[in-house]
C-alpha cells in the first residue's frame, strides 16, 4: 500500500562503523544482540576473531547515543556465544547470558558509563539460554494521549496498579531475573539486599521438551507469564504460568500449563508447508502476558500474527441446561487466544524490535492519537534480510512507515528479484531497539556497525508546529516524570521549535502542585539547558540553566551545614528560618539583615569553613559578574542574561551572601578574594546593597519592574571599583545531537572522536568558553587543574562538565557537596570517564 509519508518517515541520523584492523576484526555473533536503557545507553555484542589464535572472543560493547564512538568494550569472559543482553528498569545495570548457561549481571565501576565489571551472576550448566528478564519491580504507567491537554501531570500519565513479582518484608520489590534454558527448565535467580543470590531452577512442565523460542512477561497480580516454541510451526506455543516465592530462605518456583496456540499460517490450506520455522516470538510487551507476536519463516520470506488471550464464555449442550443446578445464569468462563491480526507473505524477517512506551490502548486513546496523527508506541519494528525496515501497527499489522536500507532499494522487475537473490547476502539488521520514547530506532547489522535512525512522531505525516510541539512536549513530560534520559527526542527538535518549547515547558511545570514542582525542579533545568543548545539564539541561555543548577546545589548543601543551636528547636530548620528572615528583611544593608540571625546556628569549625572557600568564591565572583553586567542587559546573548531577572536566583544569592558575611566573621580567610582599588571599600556590602536592589525589582514573578537609573549608574562604576572576574562556563558541549540537525548523515568510527565540523552553533560561543591549552577547571569543585591535568577526570554525557574521579578532600562538609553528584552529573547527566590528555 502506497503511504503518504511512510518514506519520510525514517531517516537515518548517523552510523558507527569498527576500524578494519589486519589482525583481528569484529564479526558479527550469531545470534546478534542489543539492548537499549532508559538512560540511553545500548549494549551489543560482536565477536572479535583473531586470525592467528583462530579463536573468538565474546565481546560486549556499550555507548551512550551522545558519544557513540566512545564505545567501552568489556571481553564478557562469556566461553559460549553471547545469547541475551537486557537492562534493568533503572538503566544502572545489565543481564548477560551465554549459550553454556551462564548469566552475568554487570554494573557501573564509581558511577562511570563507559566503565563495567561483572559482580554476580548465576548458571544451569550446558544449557543454552534462550530467554532472559529481570524481575518486575512492580512500577507501571500508561500514558494517555487522550489526556494530552490535562495540566495535572498525573492525569496524562497514570500509575497503573501493578504487583512486583516478589516482595521482601514491607512491601519492596525484590529484585533478580528469570531465564527460560534450550531443554526447558526456568531459574530464577534472587538479588538479597545483602548481595547474596538464592537460585533456584525448576522443568517448566513434566514433559520437558526442548524449547528453540521463549519469551517472559509479567501479569498484574504479579505472576509471571513464559511462551515457548520448539522451532517448528507445526508444534503448539505453549504458555506457562511461573509463580516465584522465598520459602525459609530458599527461593521457590511453581509452574502451571496455560492455553496454548497453533499458528494460523500451518492450518491455512493455502500455506500449509509453507512456513516450516517460528523465527520469532514475542509478547508485545513485558507487562503484557496477553499479546504475542509470532514470525514464521521459510529461507525467503515470512509471515507475522498477532495473538492475543480472551476470557469467552463455554457453550454448554441443551440437554445438561435442565439436569445441572442452576447457579445464577453465568456460562462458564474459558480463556483461548484468537488471532488479532497477520500480515500478508514477507521478505524473511531478521529482527524484531518491540515499543517500550506504555501507551494506553483504550478505544478512545488510539482514537485522539490516530486523529492527532500521535503514533510513538503504537509501532513495533521489523527489520528484513533485504536491508529494509517497516514499522507496523502494533495491534493491526498494517504498515505505518518504510526504510529502505542502502542494499534494499526498490526492485524494479522479477529479473532484478531474481538477480540479488543470487548475487550472495545483502547486508541486514540481525539486532534491533527502539528507543523509550519510540523515537528512535538503533539497528547492529552483518558487519557489527550500528545506525541510529530517526522516526517521526507522526509516521511522516505533515503537522502543522503547534501539533509537531504538542508531541514532543507530551514525551518531554513523559521523561520529565520518570527521570528517563530524553535525548532521542532532541533528535527531532529543530532550532526554530527551541524558544517554544522551553516556554511551553515552563507552563506545564508552573501548573502542576508545589510538592511535584519541588521534586521535579532541578530535572526541568536541565531539560531547559539541553534544548537550549539546539539553537544558536538562546545558546548563552545554556550556561545560565547550569550554573542556576550549580546554585541550587550551593545553596541546599550550605544551607544543610547550618546546625540548631539546641536540638529541641521549633519546627523551622536553620535554612529554612535564614530564607523566611531573607525575604521578610528587604533591607539593603548587610548587617541589618544578618542581626536578625541567631548567629550561633552559624557556627562551624575552622577547618571546615576553609574548605568552602571555593564554592563560597564561586558565588562572589557570579554576584560581581552578574551586577557588573546589569548595565548592558540589552545584549541576550551574553550569559547571565536570564538571571537579571529571575527573583528566586537572586534571592538565594542573597541568602547566601549574608551566610559568607557571618562566616567571614568567625574566618576571614573564607570569605571571596576581590581585587579592589581602594583599600577601605566593604566590597561584601556593596556588592550585597546592590544585589538587594536588583532583587527587589524582580522578587514578584508577575510584577517585574526595571532597574532605576541609579541602580544602573551604580553598577556602571563597579568595573573601576573592583576586578571583573572571568567566569568558567561549561564547555559547550562535544557531543553529537547538534551535528544532527541539518539531517545530513553524520558517518563516525568506533574509538576515534569526530572532528567539530559543521556546527555554526559552537563559534559563536567559543567567546566564553577557555580555548584548549589554557588551564583546565574541576567545574564542581571549582579548583584549578592546570593547562595539562594530571589528575584523571570524569565528564558528563550531557553537559560536558568535568571533575576529578577522586577527591583531594577529606573533610566531612566537602563529603557532603561531593555526595550530591557522586552517581550522576547535577544536571541528572551520566559520568564517563576521561583519557588523561583530554586537553
Amino acid at each position: 500500500p502506497s503511504l503518504p509519508g511512510a518514506s519520510g518517515a525514517m531517516d537515518l541520523a548517523y552510523v558507527c562503523e569498527w576500524e578494519k584492523k589486519p589482525k583481528s576484526n569484529h564479526c558479527p555473533s550469531i545470534p546478534l544482540v542489543c539492548a537499549w536503557s532508559c538512560r540511553n545507553l545500548i549494549a551489543f555484542t560482536t565477536d572479535l576473531k583473531n586470525e592467528e589464535e583462530k579463536d573468538l572472543t565474546h565481546m560486549v560493547h556499550i555507548i551512550d547515543t551522545e558519544h557513540p564512538w566512545d564505545v567501552y568494550s568489556v571481553n564478557s569472559g562469556h566461553t559460549e556465544v553471547i545469547t541475551c543482553l537486557e537492562w534493568d528498569q533503572s538503566g544502572s545495570r545489565l543481564l548477560s547470558a551465554d549459550a553454556d548457561g551462564h548469566i552475568k549481571c554487570w554494573s557501573m565501576t564509581d558511577h562511570l558509563a563507559n566503565s563495567w565489571e561483572n559482580t554476580v551472576g548465576s548458571m544451569v550448566e550446558g544449557d543454552p539460554v534462550v530467554a532472559l528478564s529481570w524481575l518486575h519491580n512492580g512500577v507501571k504507567l500508561a500514558l494517555h494521549v487522550e489526556k494530552s491537554g490535562a495540566s495535572n501531570f498525573g492525569e496524562k500519565f497514570s500509575r497503573v496498579k501493578f504487583s512486583p513479582s516478589l516482595t521482601l518484608f514491607g512491601g519492596k520489590p525484590m529484585e533478580g531475573w528469570i531465564a527460560v534454558t534450550i531443554s526447558g527448565l526456568v531459574t530464577v535467580s534472587l538479588l538479597k539486599p545483602n548481595g547474596q543470590v538464592l537460585t533456584s531452577t525448576e522443568s517448566l512442565c513434566r514433559l520437558r521438551c526442548r524449547v528453540a523460542l521463549a519469551d517472559v512477561a509479567f501479569t498484574g497480580g504479579g505472576n509471571i507469564v513464559v511462551a515457548t516454541s520448539d522451532g517448528s510451526s507445526t508444534s503448539p506455543v505453549q504458555f506457562y504460568k511461573v509463580c516465584v516465592s522465598v520459602v525459609n530462605e530458599k527461593c521457590k518456583i511453581d509452574t502451571e500449563i496455560l492455553p496454548s496456540l497453533f499458528m494460523r499460517c500451518t492450518t491455512d490450506p493455502a500455506r500449509k508447508d509453507k512456513y516450516p520455522a517460528i523465527t520469532h516470538l514475542k509478547f508485545l510487551a513485558r507487562d503484557m502476558s496477553e499479546q504475542v507476536l509470532l514470525c514464521a519463516s521459510n529461507q525467503n520470506s515470512s509471515i507475522v500474527e498477532c495473538w492475543s488471550l480472551r476470557k469467552e464464555g463455554l457453550p454448554v449442550n441443551n440437554i445438561f441446561q435442565q439436569i445441572s443446578p442452576v447457579v445464577g445464569d453465568k456460562q462458564p468462563m474459558i480463556l483461548k487466544w484468537r488471532i488479532l491480526s497477520a500480515t500478508n507473505d514477507l521478505d524473511r524477517v531478521s529482527a524484531v524490535a518491540l515499543p517500550k512506551l506504555p501507551i494506553s490502548l483504550t478505544n478512545t486513546d488510539l482514537k485522539v492519537a490516530n486523529d492527532t496523527k500521535f503514533f510513538p508506541g503504537l509501532g513495533l519494528a521489523l527489520a528484513f534480510h533485504d536491508g529494509s525496515v517497516h514499522i507496523v501497527h502494533r495491534l493491526s499489522l498494517q504498515m505505518m512507515a518504510v526504510f529502505y536500507g542502502s542494499s534494499s532499494q526498490r526492485p524494479v522487475d522479477e529479473q532484478t528479484i531474481k538477480r540479488q537473490r543470487t548475487a550472495g547476502p545483502l547486508v541486514h539488521f540481525k539486532a534491533m531497539q527502539l528507543s523509550w520514547t519510540s523515537l528512535a530506532l538503533a539497528g547492529i547489522d552483518s558487519h557489527g556497525k550500528l545506525s541510529m535512525l530517526r522516526i517521526s512522531p507522526s509516521m511522516g505525516h505533515v503537522l502543522d508546529m503547534n501539533m509537531s510541539l504538542r508531541h514532543l512536549l507530551f514525551l518531554l513530560e513523559y521523561c520529565m516524570v520518570t527521570g528517563y534520559d530524553w535525548w532521542d527526542i532532541l533528535l527531532h527538535v529543530q532550532p526554530n521549535m527551541v524558544q517554544n518549547l522551553v516556554e511551553k515547558l515552563h507552563e506545564e511545570y508552573m501548573r502542576q502542585n508545589a510538592a511535584l514542582q519541588q521534586v521535579l525542579s532541578t530535572r526541568i533545568v536541565a531539560m531547559k539547558a539541553s534544548l537550549c543548545k539546539l539553537s544558536s539564539s538562546t545558546i548563552a541561555r545554556v550556561c545560565d540553566y547550569h550554573a542556576k543548577l550549580f546554585l541550587i546545589a550551593i545553596s541546599c548543601t550550605l544551607k544543610s551545614l547550618l546546625r540548631p543551636h539546641f536540638l529541641n528547636t521549633p519546627d523551622k530548620s536553620p535554612g529554612d528560618r535564614l530564607t523566611e528572615i531573607c525575604s521578610k528583611i528587604t533591607d539593603i544593608d548587610i548587617d541589618k539583615v544578618m542581626i536578625n540571625l541567631k548567629t550561633e546556628e552559624f557556627v562551624l569549625e575552622m577547618t571546615t569553613l576553609q574548605s568552602l572557600q571555593q564554592l563560597i568564591q564561586w558565588v562572589g565572583d557570579f554576584v560581581l559578574y552578574l551586577l557588573a553586567s546589569l548595565p548592558n542587559q540589552g545584549s541576550p546573548v551574553r550569559p547571565g542574561h536570564s538571571f537579571l531577572r529571575d527573583g528566586a536566583s537572586l534571592g538565594m544569592f542573597r541568602e547566601l551572601m549574608v551566610v559568607i558575611r557571618i562566616w567571614g566573621l568567625l574566618k576571614p580567610s573564607c570569605l571571596p578574594v576581590y581585587t579592589a582599588t581602594s583599600d577601605t571599600q566593604d566590597s561584601m556590602s556593596l556588592l550585597f546593597r546592590l544585589l538587594t536592589k536588583l532583587w527587589l525589582c524582580c522578587r514578584e514573578e508577575n510584577h517585574i519592574t526595571e532597574p532605576d537609573d541609579t541602580l544602573i549608574d551604580e553598577c556602571c562604576l563597579l568595573p573601576s571599583q573592583l576586578l571583573i572576574p572571568n567566569i568558567d562556563w561549561l564547555p559547550i558541549n562535544d557531543g553529537i545531537i547538534s551535528k544532527l540537525q541539518n539531517k545530513q548523515l553524520v558517518r563516525l568510527q568506533f574509538g576515534k572522536a569526530p572532528g567539530l565540523v559543521g556546527h555554526t552553533v559552537s563559534s559563536q560561543f567559543d567567546a566564553f568558553v577557555r580555548a584548549p591549552g589554557q588551564p583546565k577547571i574541576d567545574h564542581l569543585r571549582r579548583l584549578h587543574l592546570g593547562a595539562y591535568p594530571t589528575e584523571e577526570c570524569k565528564s558528563c554525557t550531557r553537559c560536558g562538565c568535568v571533575t576529578m574521579l577522586k577527591s583531594p578532600n577529606k573533610v566531612t562538609a566537602v563529603k557532603q557537596w561531593e555526595q550530591r553528584w557522586i552517581k550522576n552529573c547535577l544536571c541528572g547527566g551520566l559520568w564517563r570517564r576521561m583519557p588523561l590528555s583530554y586537553s
